[in-house]
């Protein structure tokens, strides 16, 4: 997907207490998705976020992280 031609291949993923996942959004490196995921994560609620690239899952299973976690 792209935002005005820029390749966002990048996401953010929040995992609420109930086990339901949103992506948070989309950014075009890691290095800004962590930024995003490390600051929600700095908020104190008990939700988990996690970074992962777009198409590319741990392990093949397309609903686990598979990128560096926060928290």
């Amino acid at each position: 997907m792209t935002d005005g031609g820029t390749v966002l291949p990048w996401q953010v993923i929040r995992q609420d207490d109930n086990g339901n996942r949103y992506r948070v959004g989309r950014y075009a490196t890691q290095d800004e998705a962590q930024q995003i995921a490390d600051s929600l994560d700095g908020r104190g609620h008990k939700q988990l976020y996690w970074v992962e690239r777009i198409g590319q899952s741990a392990h093949g299973d397309r609903n686990a992280p598979s990128e560096r976690r926060s928290r």
